[in-house]
């Protein structure tokens, strides 16, 4: 067994911090809809995008096993889509596979990679390559990150749905029943506009995580050096504690309360370990990278055509909890 294992097996089989988080933000989110808009609906949809966020986290937490040792059970903490934009089973499938370390911002096989393949991105029109260019900034990803995000998921999704696959489409689907469940209770039992709730609520929510993803990885030689670590923020809690974000990545089935005190207590060994890739806060990010693009938009390496019979070696389908590979993809020959 290994150590990960070890850690798994070793896990209570309810995590009743992430429990009460939980119901915390579904409470939040209800009461403010109910009580707070009314009266304050400036405040109101500010908190809304809050809560959102953290909504996101707690998707973020389950994909990862948490809070019970049942995915259907867990799986159900967060089928009401209070951020709308992602199926939860898809976002799962999305994120265990950029859970392979050593493939980490590779366009080709890490599906939240930023980076582009230079021939991909030559094929692009102009308008889009400097969307991509401001992109690359911390504004503009605040800005017009979650709209680039959603449209190209929006598009690529709906071509694989087209394509006939089930497992895309049996994910929108139960997206579809928790939007259902939703819309209804934004527009009805709180009396906010729809257009009004995506344009601040979902939209701010999802710039918020921006700030953490904005530079959660960059293309290292070396894969331990792709990962950051920032070390305080105020922000922590409504990311739980992914600012620790290298620390999560050696150990993917922690739950969000244990990472701090596992920093603390290696922190000189983590920081060697991810080769000194560490800011201490999200301000030191801000001040350098607001107006700036920290990481070119074409991959360091991935600038020329693939090698022959790239295309052809083995995918991986899917990944579990820790983002190790399972099922993998039988390799197809070359089509004639």
């Amino acid at each position: 067994m290994t150590g990960i294992s070890k850690r798994r097996s070793s896990a209570p089989a309810v995590e009743w911090p992430t429990v009460f988080l939980a119901f915390f933000c579904y409470g939040a989110w209800l009461a403010t809809g109910f009580l707070l808009w009314p009266s304050y609906p400036l405040l109101a949809l500010g908190a809304l995008a809050l809560i959102a966020a953290l909504q996101s986290s707690l998707m973020h937490e389950v994909v990862h096993g948490h809070p019970t040792r049942n995915a259907r059970i867990n799986e159900a903490v967060v089928f009401l889509p209070i951020g709308m934009v992602w199926p939860f089973r898809r976002f799962k499938t999305i994120h265990l596979r950029h859970h392979a370390d050593e493939r980490l911002t590779d366009p080709l096989d890490d599906p939240e990679s930023y980076y582009q393949a230079l021939w991909m991105h030559e094929e692009l029109p102009p308008a889009m390559k400097f969307l991509l260019r401001i992109n690359n900034t911390m504004a503009g990803r605040f800005i017009l990150g979650p709209w680039l995000s959603s449209i190209g998921f929006f598009i690529d999704d709906a071509k694989q749905i087209a394509a006939g696959d089930k497992a895309i489409r049996r994910a929108w689907l139960l997206h579809a029943v928790g939007l259902a469940l939703l819309v209804p209770i934004v527009t009805y039992g709180f009396g906010i506009p729809l257009w009004l709730y995506i344009l601040v609520p979902v939209w701010l929510g999802q710039s918020l995580i921006s700030v953490r993803t904005y530079a959660e990885h960059q293309w290292s030689e070396h894969p331990e050096g792709r990962t950051i670590i920032v070390e305080r923020s105020p922000l922590s809690l409504l990311f739980l504690n992914n600012n620790l974000h290298f620390v999560h990545h050696k150990s993917p089935t922690v739950a969000w309360y244990r990472l701090p005190k596992m920093f603390r207590d290696r922190r000189e060994e983590w920081l060697r370990m991810n080769n000194g890739y560490v800011y201490p806060n999200y301000f030191a990010l801000i001040k350098s990278y607001a107006f700036k693009a920290k990481e070119p938009v074409v991959h360091p390496v991935l600038r020329r055509a693939p090698e022959p019979g790239r295309a052809f070696k083995p995918r991986i389908r899917a990944r579990n909890v820790n983002g190790l590979g399972t099922a993998p993809v039988p390799a197809e020959p070359p089509k004639e």
